[in-house]
């Protein structure tokens, strides 16, 4: 199996448009770390140890300047989904992610010198979900069917058909231009996971370490997730492997239901019980913390069918592992 080189042969020019969350700020870290130049395209001012330029991801500025002749866009664009989806925000959530690619799309394309590879974000939600005769999920990979429109259905299954109908337009829209000298890899992520202040597992965490962390809902939902280090070893992975062009998965290829990820993540924090949360009191929390059951609740069982194929290694396949890890560097931090 093929791997990575430990050494870059070149420092690189990488840019991040909407690159200051979660995923950009690991992303610049990494790079930053092995001696490439990076750039963060960003709408609020913050003091990281890299180079920031202003962009509002709606209008031409001085940002243009910094996609020309470089090596690597990351378009990581788009409002927080962690948000209640009142029709104000579902419309935000959706402006956010198609507008910033449609003005992507044009600048690229009238650069003298464009980035050699546009990475664009997008979800491992798109795919329709299906399952077996026992009603466990299928996995999907790229060669799945997308979900398609909501066909009535009430309560979060309505809100995934609008979280996959995003997705769509947002893939949509990155590909709709042609771009020949650039090539295309829409990112379609599972929930990252790093050990950092305010995200998703700082919020499992914490209600592990409450004794709060059982089975979420009925625990048979899977959870289609990466360890930040795999997420980053992959985009460079494709990035150096210049046949790998269109969708791709970026999650471990063991999802797991929610049972048992909950249940790892208890192992690795050495906490042996947690209350479970019914899916009534998991919308009523979603209700006043102003965020969606759904991103607890929705089951998705992607796994990384080009990126294994193509020979990429995972350095954390399965959960137990992965939540060991993360563990550890929490605890080292503070």
């Amino acid at each position: 199996m093929e791997t990575i080189p430990a050494q870059p042969r070149r420092a690189l020019r990488i840019v991040l448009p909407g690159g200051s969350g979660q995923v950009g700020q690991m992303l610049a870290r990494h790079f930053q770390e092995r001696g490439h130049h990076v750039t963060v395209l960003t709408r609020g001012p913050y003091t990281p140890p890299w180079q920031t330029v202003h962009w509002d991801g709606e209008h031409r500025g001085a940002w243009i300047e910094t996609l020309e002749g470089a090596d690597l866009c990351i378009n990581l664009a788009g409002r927080n989904v962690n948000c209640r989806y009142t029709a104000a925000n579902r419309q935000d959530l959706y402006d956010s992610r198609i507008r910033s690619t449609e003005l992507l799309n044009q600048v690229i394309t009238e650069l003298a010198d464009p980035p050699r590879v546009w990475m664009n974000a997008s979800a491992a939600t798109i795919y329709r979900r299906t399952v077996d005769d026992h009603g466990i999920d299928l996995p999907a990979d790229e060669t799945s069917e997308l979900d398609g429109e909501p066909s009535g259905a009430e309560g979060w299954v309505k809100r995934r058909g609008f979280a996959a109908r995003v997705a769509r337009d947002w893939e949509a829209a990155f590909f709709q231009t042609e771009t020949p000298r650039t090539r295309k890899v829409a990112l379609r992520s599972a929930v990252t996971f790093s050990p950092t202040t305010g995200n998703v597992f700082a919020l499992l965490s914490n209600l592990v370490r409450l004794s709060l962390g059982g089975t979420q809902g009925n625990g048979r939902q899977f959870v289609t997730w990466i360890h930040e280090a795999d997420y980053a070893r992959a985009v460079e992975f494709i990035l150096a492997h210049e046949e790998l062009d269109g969708p791709i998965n970026l999650a471990a290829p063991n999802p797991l239901p929610n049972r048992a990820f909950m249940s790892g993540l208890r192992d690795a924090w050495e906490m042996p019980n947690g209350l479970p949360a019914p899916s009534l009191a998991i919308e009523l929390g979603a209700f006043f913390l102003r965020t969606e059951a759904e991103l607890v609740l929705q089951s998705c069982r992607a796994i990384p069918g080009r990126l294994l194929n193509a020979g990429f290694e995972f350095e954390f396949p399965d959960w137990p592992e992965a939540a060991e890890d993360l563990v550890r560097q929490w605890r080292n931090r503070e």
